[in-house]
């Protein structure tokens, strides 16, 4: 039963969608509206700058922590690590596929990294740092949202518990989809390279 309850939580916490908020604050107007369309921190930091993609991103990984940390410590600790995969997965689902929003959301990247995270701090940091390098190597976002869960894939079914294993998967299929307008782009040479690091530096420039 704590499967059901731990993926229903995570789903009402996950379509609490933090890019909306910040957009409609900031500039009047829904982030399905600007940009990308995509209600993501991607979106937000092309759109309105670096301060406020940081919120957005504190907001993702936030609201994914807490059903997370919930499931897996106060609602359900006889579950442990899968209270919290399951929660973990259904934020990335509200966020994904909000149910307000006629189930068109974001990709899910900070969501599915605070998921990763609340199973496995260990291996989790270690999979969004593969992801990470996999972004700032090729300079294609899309790469690094498809590695995050791939890299975590090994470790969960070889440290953690073969149910775990499976909801990872399920994790990391979701994300492949979100990710796969992109990835044919990058086939067809139309993806375009996002520099992160010249942007941060550029970023600090602008500062001093």
């Amino acid at each position: 039963m704590f499967r059901v309850w731990s993926l229903l939580m995570g789903y009402v916490f996950g379509n609490f969608l933090t890019a909306e908020l910040v957009s409609r604050r900031i500039a009047g107007k829904s982030s399905f509206e600007r940009g990308s369309g995509n209600p993501g921190m991607a979106n937000i930091a092309a759109q309105d700058g670096a301060n406020s993609a940081a919120f957005v991103l504190a907001g993702d990984l936030l609201k994914t922590f807490l059903p997370c940390l919930l499931c897996r410590m106060v609602l359900f600790p006889e579950a442990g690590a899968a209270a919290a995969a399951y929660a973990g997965l259904g934020a990335i689902l509200g966020h994904n596929f909000p149910v307000w929003h006629h189930f068109k959301g974001g990709k899910g990247v900070a969501c599915t990294c605070a998921a990763l995270i609340s199973i496995s701090l260990g291996y989790g940091l270690l999979a969004c740092l593969i992801g990470g390098i996999g972004v700032l190597v090729s300079h294609y976002l899309s790469i690094g949202a498809v590695l995050i869960p791939a890299a975590f894939l090994l470790p969960a079914f070889c440290f953690c518990e073969k149910e775990i294993g499976i909801v990872t998967m399920i994790i990391a299929l979701i994300m492949l989809q979100r990710n796969m307008t992109g990835l044919k782009n990058l086939l067809t040479g139309t993806e375009p390279k996002k520099y992160l690091l010249k942007k941060l530096k550029n970023n600090r420039q602008n500062i001093d």
